[in-house]
């Protein structure tokens, strides 16, 4: 499991005006350099018409061309309200979000006020670094309220686990200090941007992260159209092959290497060109090593996911695999993103919880935001049977949701279940229910019965008189304060 470390920390304390910004070379980076101040409200995911509360925090980033400002989708997740402050002033600017991009933990951000960007030379973009090359990152880290430039050297390039999205992209270490404040920082080599500051390993010592210039550059060709498509994924589950007796039992060549596809998540662009049991032997026309991992730069190798990355949604991927002893090549339209994949959705930002009431009893689907809810420990602390649904994580064309019996608001019509929380549904009156939206269906059209019957994995039964729970249904909304039974996005449109 990867650590969850949040970089949107430290209020702003100092309000004493600054001196006016002095004289510096033209195209000094630090002038570039923004500070950024946000209120976020998140919503509260075990009570899910609610929200927790406004609470501040700040962070750093970058002018850009296009007006734009580069920093973390973590600095303003959730957000309500924006301001920026540029180095060396004093004075803050009303700031919006123009894109956000949370599997890449990216975002841009602009001013409306043009004296904003007066004299701001915006930053341009290097090349992915070498390791062991010098980088500068420059942001605003907590212990103070001014510009912190901290240097530090690239130990790494490989695939890690963003602790914002749970992605795994391409993604630079360096032994540069990262500090709460840092987050959406550039990183700089020869004056140019050749990452952005995202997270640290809270009990290592000078261990940070940086969001590379190929994930970014990728970002920003994916915005040029308006519209955010994010990251494409052929939602593949693979077994790496270095043991010589599964590959001889696939017929995999002496002189090949590959990878297992072991499931393919449903709906996926790979679902009717792939089988299970294929095994995957190039990308784009580079090799796959039994490890799972592909040469990127010479004696530099990563998961094999990247040269799908590199592609955009809706582009077109060139694969070679072994099926039954015979290598055929394949082409795979790349219509599938990463989120996509997922049974139980991994962290989400910017949208209200989902759930349903019928009966007192709140429906809502499993999430890592919901799991969320029993603290940072919660892999440890969250039920056991709900983080197991993180082992095998791939939607199937019989289930694209966990669907739980949340909580019970307790009234006559659910006596007995006062205590239930966190129950899984697995059946509504003796169908398998596929999503949220289905469990609703089968409770709203279950024709002349009598009750509505629920049943967990292990056949336990909670049952509702349906005459009742209706009857009883405002009345309890009315009690617990609930303006609605359903969340926004699962009402019926106007006049149905």
């Amino acid at each position: 499991m990867t650590l969850k470390i949040r970089f949107l920390l430290v209020l702003a304390l100092v309000l004493a005006a600054s001196p006016a910004r002095a004289a510096r070379p033209a195209g000094d980076v630090r002038d570039s350099i923004v500070k950024i101040y946000t209120v976020f409200n998140t919503p509260d995911y075990f009570n899910p018409w609610s929200m927790r509360g406004p609470k501040n925090s700040t962070g750093s980033g970058c002018v850009i061309r296009g007006r734009r400002i580069l920093t973390n989708a973590h600095v303003v997740e959730d957000q309500t309200f924006i301001q920026v402050r540029r180095n060396g002033d004093a004075k803050r600017y009303l700031a919006r979000v123009v894109s956000v991009a949370h599997d890449a933990d990216l975002a841009l951000l602009t001013v409306d006020d043009p004296a904003f960007f007066e004299g701001v030379e915006p930053l341009e973009f290097g090349k992915l670094p070498q390791t062991q090359q010098e980088v500068l990152v420059y942001g605003f880290p907590m212990g103070g309220d001014t510009l912190s430039i901290t240097k530090g050297v690239v130990s790494r390039i490989e695939h890690q686990n963003y602790s914002h999205s749970s992605c795994n992209l391409l993604a630079v270490q360096i032994d540069a200090a990262i500090n709460p404040g840092n987050s959406g920082g550039p990183a700089i080599v020869d004056g140019k941007i050749v990452g952005v500051a995202m997270m640290g390993i809270a009990r290592a010592d000078n261990i940070g992260y940086l969001a590379p210039v190929p994930v970014i550059q990728h970002m920003l060709t994916d915005m040029e159209d308006g519209q955010r498509d994010g990251i494409p994924s052929l939602g593949l589950m693979l077994e790496d092959m270095e043991n010589p007796g599964l590959r001889k039992k696939y017929r995999l060549p002496e002189d090949r290497t590959g990878v297992l596809i072991v499931r393919i998540a449903h709906g996926a662009p790979a679902e009717d060109l792939l089988h299970e049991e294929d095994v995957l032997l190039t990308v784009d026309g580079h090799e796959v090593a039994n490890d799972g991992t592909v040469e990127f730069r010479p004696r530099e190798r990563t998961s094999v996911s990247y040269f799908i990355q590199q592609h955009q949604v809706g582009e077109t991927v060139n694969l070679e695999i072994l099926r039954d002893g015979e290598i055929l090549p394949v082409q795979a339209r790349l219509t599938g993103r990463l989120e996509r994949d997922w049974l139980v959705p991994m962290e989400q930002y910017d949208i209200l919880p989902t759930y349903y009431i019928y009966g007192g009893i709140v429906f809502s689907p499993l999430t890592v935001n919901l799991l969320q809810s029993w603290g940072g420990n919660w892999y440890e602390k969250a039920p056991k049977d709900l983080v197991a649904h993180l082992g095998f994580n791939m939607v199937t064309p019989e289930q694209d949701e966990v669907v739980l019996a949340l909580r019970v608001l307790a009234a006559d019509v659910n006596e007995g279940y006062h205590t239930v929380t966190s129950w899984t549904v697995e059946k509504v009156n003796g169908q398998k229910v596929r999503n949220l939206r289905h469990l609703i269906e089968l409770i709203e059209n279950a024709g002349d019965d009598p009750f509505i019957v629920l049943e967990n994995e292990w056949g336990q039964k909670l049952v509702l008189d349906r005459e009742m729970a209706g009857r009883t249904g405002p009345q309890i909304l009315q009690t617990y304060r609930i303006p609605k039974d359903r969340s926004p996005d699962l009402a019926a449109p106007s006049g149905n």
